[in-house]
């Protein structure tokens, strides 16, 4: 880890401290933020006491980080259009990382004081798109290409849909232990229980299903909401020490051959369906063989792209070989071939069985840029854990006590629970983002339906609104200051 601070100039390492202490702090905030939501169930049915299931909570946290691979991460940084991620220099990488952070921890600390469970997915997500829509205003570029929008929309409709699954799925889950478990006291609120049996704790199975469920959901939380600081921590090492982050350096021989392999098996791909994609592509276009001085992502110069990244990658056995530039210049070859062949898999004309070898070869070029160092996972693994063993309170009882009229039952703990945890799990396996929060405090709510209890209106309406504003309120914030760094500083 600390070698990436040798031969920086002083004001670059200070730059980049400060950097990723943001994205800590921010991973930290999201810790007790989120988590709060996790051990909600669990600490207000009285399953266990609350500083050990936060510490629990932490702990599952943590190992969800270190096991939820990357793919989450680079959906995160892909929500970036291409030009800005293969155009980043040191400057506009802080001014970016910095606003973009600072928007999501203002949002979040705000929400959190309040007691109102709002969703740092949607918070992240909000502050990245306000910085690409800025830069592009900045740039003079079409507000169409300042995000990548077909990416934007696919974590849109995750974030939107997850809780309206997590909403009916609970409700439906409650539903049917009601009717295979009418048992009285499989739905009982703690203090229906304490006043009828004078016990503190739920029933043995109830209480051992409840701190299953809140682990399981601690774990998948860490391993989907982990990522987001992972990407982020590249974003910044990325931007401002690109020498030694722009490609795995620890990549093996086989691993860089593979990505050689990938952009020969992606020619011959193009030249397969040169019918369908001469045009698109402009292939053996006359003059189309040279990139322009000034590189571009365009469609039309895939064919230069690869014969430019085979140049560089000529020989090549090990990455640390490669001076600065090369180093540069192949990630900006990998990241804009990747684009193309992301946009070739959406034409209509192209047979489906293709568009399956399209996503392996695709695969295959992304080995190795999109990769985290263990020390970077490790970072955001404790910030996260940490982070959850405090501040738990504000948001517990809101949970617990504020969405329905009527306190929450044993049997409704556990249904949303359970709810929460096998979406974001599915989430997880389909690289999407989501919000634990959301899904967890719809699935409560579905339940209260359910269970003819009501819902408080001021309560539902403070997190309706906050899930409307989060995205526009962050976005602004974002752009806000991305725009007056880039004032001052450029």
């Amino acid at each position: 880890m600390f070698e990436l601070f040798s031969g920086l100039d002083a004001w670059l390492v200070l730059s980049l401290v400060l950097a990723l202490a943001f994205v800590l702090t921010f991973e930290f905030i999201n810790g007790f933020h989120d988590t709060a939501n996790a051990v909600a169930t669990v600490i207000y049915t009285k399953a266990m006491p609350p500083h050990l299931a936060v510490i629990l909570s932490g702990i599952f946290n943590f190992l969800g980080v270190l096991l939820g691979g990357v793919g989450v991460a680079y959906a995160i940084v892909h929500l970036l259009p291409v030009e800005l991620l293969i155009n980043v220099n040191t400057a506009h990488g802080l001014i970016m990382v910095f606003s973009l952070l600072a928007a999501a921890i203002t949002w979040n600390l705000g929400t959190w004081y309040f007691g109102i469970p709002a969703s740092s997915s949607h918070t992240l997500i909000g502050s990245i798109l306000g910085v690409g829509l800025a830069n592009a205003l900045l740039t003079d570029i079409s507000l169409s290409d300042g995000v990548n929008w077909q990416k934007a929309i696919d974590i849109g409709i995750s974030l939107v849909l997850s809780p309206i699954a997590g909403f009916i799925v609970a409700a439906i889950l409650l539903l049917a232990l009601k009717r295979w478990m009418p048992t009285p006291k499989v739905h009982s609120t703690p203090e229906s229980r304490k006043e009828t049996k004078g016990k503190n704790k739920p029933p043995f199975w109830n209480r051992l299903v409840l701190i299953l469920s809140a682990m399981a959901v601690s774990f998948v939380h860490g391993s989907n909401d982990g990522q987001k600081g992972i990407g982020l921590i590249m974003l910044v090492l990325i931007g401002i020490v690109p020498a030694k982050f722009v490609l795995d350096l620890g990549s093996t021989t086989y691993q860089i051959d593979r990505t050689r392999d990938a952009a020969i098996h992606l020619s011959d791909f193009y030249q397969r369906n040169a019918p369908t994609l001469t045009e698109y592509l402009a292939l053996g276009k006359p003059g189309n063989t040279e990139l322009p001085k000034q590189f571009r992502c365009d469609p039309k110069l895939t064919e230069p792209t690869i014969a430019a990244l085979l140049g560089n990658l000529e020989g090549v056995k090990d990455y640390h070989s490669l001076s600065e530039e090369k180093r540069i210049d192949i990630r900006r070859y990998l990241l804009c071939l990747d684009d193309s062949a992301k946009k070739v898999s959406k034409l209509d004309n192209l047979p489906a069985r293709e568009k399956a070898d399209l996503d392996k070869l695709r695969k295959d070029l992304t080995a190795t840029t999109e990769y985290a160092p263990f020390w970077v996972i490790l970072a955001v693994a404790l910030a996260l854990g940490i982070g959850t063993m405090v501040g738990w309170k504000r948001v517990v009882q809101t949970v617990g006590e504020k969405i329905g009229k009527q306190g929450m039952t044993y049997a409704q703990g556990m249904s949303a629970q359970i709810t929460a945890a096998c979406a974001i799990g599915l989430a997880n396996i389909y690289s999407l983002p989501v919000s634990t929060t959301h899904v967890l405090s719809s699935g409560v709510a579905g339940t209260m339906v359910a269970n003819k209890s009501g819902l408080q209106g001021s309560t539902v309406s403070n997190i309706l609104m906050a899930w409307v504003l989060t995205l526009p309120t962050s976005m602004a914030l974002a752009a806000g200051l991305f725009c007056l760094g880039s004032y001052l500083f450029n």
